[in-house]
């Protein structure tokens, strides 16, 4: 039996009034979403436990079958795991933005948030400020890395948990006084964030992006803190082989720690300028290769929300649907045996441009012996992938980390 999870992250939204009170889900073409729907089965799963930011850390670990009330340290950690950076059970890890703030007013705390990316800051050019921030801000303690885009992180060697942080995608086109980093460890990281932008603001990169007409990355911002994680390992909890293909460290980390094969694709971006078809490719190959699982995570959709971008969050699944769902479905012909799962990680309106904690739908499909279990479970079958369609079905399941083991354990004995 072959398993794939094609994750959309963030493509749940909510109603919006230039499509005509419909959300991007209902108003994208997605007819390989819909063929799951017709032939499987339609739900709804809450993937975010009460009590939890809604996140994908939280959201991504739920979907792989981890109860993060017992299993999550945070998030940076994670993505610490995926660059390869050793972690001390006494390190304290950061994600470390790079981000646009406003450059009219003279006091830092009376900035507004930009654009949490730096304008989706190449690596390249990151790579140079990032640099220079640990030239003139590391230390024996403090050890900064760079990682993709805008996407960085902080340890702090021996660190403290005292701080309370806001991720800068909560927070777009608001001023930030509200929001920096508060308690003795904010402290010193509200000192830093400071004085990069001294440093940075005028930085000869962002002089040439700011005469382009570009967002400038002025400042870095720390969120997502985070100590060592410990997850069980994905083969002793299914006994299935399995690979995870994603652009971004932190769902590389997710795979790295429960023992699953990361598969790095070329072209692949994190945004929707990636190479769509190369990561359906990837996967077909991994299963051809002999892995029974394969978690395919695609960022696109969030990015858009987390920019109130409403054209591209739609092109983001519709591509999902042709370019990865299309081919991952007809490669799964050649198998006798085999079951799919199309779902986000949790919604990312465009309307608030940051997460929510609503449940969302998800869709299975399987063919063979034990691979079409989910017809006749008496569920009533809406006809399209979207949100109201979701909730018009009678499945749910209120326990974001046993959807996993709906997915591969009904029908298992077959």
């Amino acid at each position: 039996m072959k398993y794939v999870v094609v994750l959309g992250d963030g493509m749940a939204d909510c109603k919006c009034s230039e499509l005509g009170g419909k959300t991007p889900l209902q108003y994208a073409k997605t007819p390989n979403m819909d063929k799951i729907v017709s032939e499987g089965l339609l739900g709804l799963v809450k993937t975010v436990p009460e009590g939890f930011a809604p996140g994908s850390d939280v959201a991504n670990l739920s979907v792989m079958g981890y109860d993060v009330s017992e299993y999550y340290t945070g998030r940076s950690p994670l993505e610490a795991v995926s660059m390869g950076v050793e972690l001390d059970e006494r390190d304290v890890t950061f994600r470390c933005n790079l981000v646009s703030l406003s450059e009219g007013e003279s006091e830092y705390e009376n900035k507004t948030m930009v654009d949490y990316s730096a304008g989706e800051i190449s690596t390249e050019e990151a790579r140079v400020l990032i640099n220079e921030i640990k030239q003139k801000m590391g230390g024996q303690e403090l050890h900064f890395y760079c990682g993709i885009s805008y996407r960085h992180l902080l340890v702090w060697k021996n660190g403290s948990m005292d701080c309370k942080l806001t991720p800068p995608h909560d927070i777009s086109d608001q001023k930030i006084y509200d929001h920096l980093p508060e308690g003795a460890a904010g402290a010193v990281l509200k000192k830093i964030m400071l004085e990069s932008y001294q440093l940075l603001n005028e930085h000869e990169i962002n002089k040439i992006r700011r005469a382009k007409g570009r967002k400038t990355a002025n400042s870095v911002w720390f969120w997502g803190e985070g100590k060592k994680p410990n997850l069980p390992k994905f083969y002793d909890k299914y006994s299935l082989r399995g690979s995870v293909i994603s652009a971004v460290d932190l769902i590389r980390g997710i795979g790295v720690c429960a023992g699953l094969r990361v598969v790095i694709v070329d072209g692949a971006t994190g945004n929707v300028n990636t190479d769509f078809e190369g990561k359906a490719r990837a996967a077909l190959e991994e299963l051809r290769g002999g892995k029974d699982f394969v978690y395919l995570h695609v960022e696109a959709p969030d990015e858009a929300g987390h920019q109130g971008d409403t054209e591209t969050k739609i092109r983001a699944i519709e591509l999902i649907d042709e370019k990865i769902l299309g081919v991952v479905l007809q490669g799964l012909k050649e198998y006798q045996d085999y079951r799919i799962m199309i779902l986000p990680d949790h919604p990312t309106p465009i309307c608030t441009k940051t997460h929510a904690s609503d449940p969302v739908p998800f869709a299975v499909m399987g063919k063979g012996k034990g691979g079409n279990c989910y017809k006749g479970l008496g569920y009533k079958q809406p006809g399209s992938f979207d949100e109201d369609s979701a909730k018009m079905s009678r499945l749910y399941i209120d326990k974001g980390y046993r959807l996993l083991d709906f997915f591969i354990g009904q029908g298992k004995d077959e």
